[in-house]
């Protein structure tokens, strides 16, 4: 996977703040942060479903405010 950035008219400052977007969008500072230390499998599975039931009471937070609404 590779993160490409133009830079335009010598602007840095614009070129790094577009690579960052880029790799925030890309889900690359997460995995960074993740592939710091082990994640023994029980933990990740933990953390999975604890991910994975965050998702669904957003979800399910969104519907209900969208159906009051």
């Amino acid at each position: 996977m590779t993160v490409e950035v133009q830079v335009r008219d010598n602007n840095v400052d614009q070129a790094l703040r577009a690579l960052k977007k880029k790799m925030q969008r890309e889900g690359l500072y997460r995995e960074m942060r993740m592939r710091r230390h082990y994640e023994k499998p029980s933990e990740r599975r933990a953390r999975e479903k604890a991910e994975a039931i965050r998702r669904f009471r957003k979800l399910m937070k969104k519907r209900a405010e969208r159906d009051e609404a």
